[in-house]
């Protein structure tokens, strides 16, 4: 499950680190206005067609698509689990202490901010190798099961639930395209430095 003992020291720190990160981040995008990632316009449209906090909606879902690994026959990790558990809360916390600023270049580096924050959590927490996030491993078995192309899966997926949170009353905006264009090489450009080495006996474990 975990791999290679002796970095555990280093990988699950670096995994809660990156997953609190990543909550923190989330709540900046929604604190600045200017549009959310997919999965969270559809945890903010929840939040305000049903109610309860988008942080919990965040840890609901998490815990729904999880249950969709079941037929996949997918195996979560450590990780998966913290996923659930951890980001929502943390973000939760975050919208608690942060409010909206006013200003339209203040929203602007704020949404930026996070985005960037963004990639360097979710490198975080997948160079720690200790499972991936629910959505993630979503993707991957469907991938695996149907054979189909990981772009197109995950293209799938966020277009549908965007599409879901877009007509519940999720913020759609200039920050979804933004976050849409530039989380990829973010994430490119901090997994290098966030990959904790493990033996390549062991890689599949983490």
């Amino acid at each position: 499950m975990f791999g290679d003992t002796r970095a555990l020291g280093r990988r699950i720190p670096q995994l809660f680190v990156g997953l609190a990160l990543y909550g923190v981040s989330m709540a900046l995008m929604l604190r600045s206005g200017l549009g959310l990632d997919p999965w969270d316009v559809l945890h903010q449209g929840l939040q305000r067609t049903v109610g309860l906090s988008v942080g919990a909606w965040v840890t609901i879902c998490g815990a729904l698509v999880l249950l969709l690994w079941i037929p996949l026959r997918q195996r979560p990790g450590l990780g998966t689990v913290a996923n659930v558990l951890v980001i929502g809360a943390a973000m939760d916390l975050t919208l608690e202490a942060l409010g909206s600023p006013g200003s339209l270049p203040a929203r602007i580096a704020l949404s930026a901010a996070a985005i960037a924050l963004n990639g360097l959590a979710t490198g975080l927490y997948i160079g720690a190798r200790l499972g991936p996030g629910p959505r993630d491993g979503l993707m991957t078995g469907l991938h695996r099961r149907t054979g189909r192309s990981l772009r197109l899966i995950r293209t799938g997926i966020e277009v549908t639930v965007l599409t879901v949170g877009l007509l519940l009353g999720g913020t759609v905006g200039v920050g979804t395209v933004a976050y849409a264009l530039a989380i990829g090489p973010m994430v490119q450009l901090f997994l290098p430095w966030c990959t904790v080495p493990v033996p390549a006996g062991d890689s599949r474990k983490g």
